[in-house]
């Protein structure tokens, strides 16, 4: 393709559709039924667990599946708008392995200087930087993980994406919205404990999220219908984020003694 000086600035990506999608939480939270909402899913299944979802899947358990998914999915002959990665932490899994095997060994550091992390690194931005790059929705779900992080005074828990960091850089830096998959809890009109699913979308010191979009609320019900319903609010500026929850509720984690971030 040529290159040239554009003659208009580019406009801003407002269908759902076209955004890409970090999704992770603990298991069984509801990750893969929430993404499974989005317009025209298909699923590329990474590990199993979709058994008592009714989706559009492939198998990909090795990475040489994955890039013939991939394939087919960039022909564009068929309906999908959107591509779930179903984890992205067994697709990392699967590059890594197909590197390693390409080049004779085992792990990674076992090629001098740092040339095996460089080359699994390569790969999976090649591959993920393409498939964000298509005229298609891309959620990717991972699971998450809780990180010690010391500072000068002290640490805290955060918690992340279940990527490895060469990874998970790669991900945060392609994607358009991070959203951590919580519970919290609150008090009913009878005073019993209600434990509520929700997202939370905003960058917080103990958790790892991220709206690139500016339109959701910092925390919202764990449910697609309140997902939409936030977006395209906050795209029309008629009303606030219909169905969010609390947001001036206090994150899932608790600092551990006197640190702060």
């Amino acid at each position: 393709m040529p290159v040239a000086l554009p003659a208009e600035r580019s406009k801003r990506a407002n269908d759902l559709a076209q955004q890409t999608v970090l999704v992770y939480g603990a298991p069984k939270i509801g990750k893969s039924t929430f993404a499974s909402q989005f317009p025209g899913a298909l699923f590329l299944e990474c590990e199993p667990g979709l058994n008592q979802l009714e989706v559009f899947k492939i198998a990909t358990y090795t990475w040489d599946d994955l890039l013939a998914a991939c394939k087919l999915v960039a022909a564009g002959d068929h309906p999908f708008k959107t591509i779930v990665v179903d984890t992205i932490d067994n697709a990392f899994k699967y590059c890594t392995d197909h590197v390693c095997g390409k080049h004779g060994i085992e792990y990674e550091g076992d090629m001098a200087h740092g040339k095996g992390w460089a080359l699994v690194k390569n790969e999976w931005h090649r591959v993920l930087t393409r498939l964000a790059s298509l005229p298609y929705g891309l959620v990717l779900i991972s699971h998450a993980v809780d990180k010690t992080v010391e500072t000068r005074t002290g640490e805290y828990t955060r918690t992340q994406p279940s990527l490895p960091d060469r990874a998970r850089n790669v991900v945060l830096g392609l994607v358009d919205i991070i959203l951590f998959c919580d519970t919290q809890t609150r008090k009913d009109a009878s005073g019993n404990v209600v434990v509520e699913r929700v997202m939370r979308t905003k960058p917080h010191p103990t958790y790892e999220a991220g709206d690139r979009t500016g339109r959701l609320p910092d925390v919202l019900p764990l449910s697609y219908e309140s997902f939409v319903q936030a977006f395209d609010s906050a795209a029309s500026g008629t009303s606030p984020a219909a169905g969010a929850a609390d947001a001036s509720t206090p994150p899932g984690k608790i600092l551990h003694g006197k640190a702060k971030p």
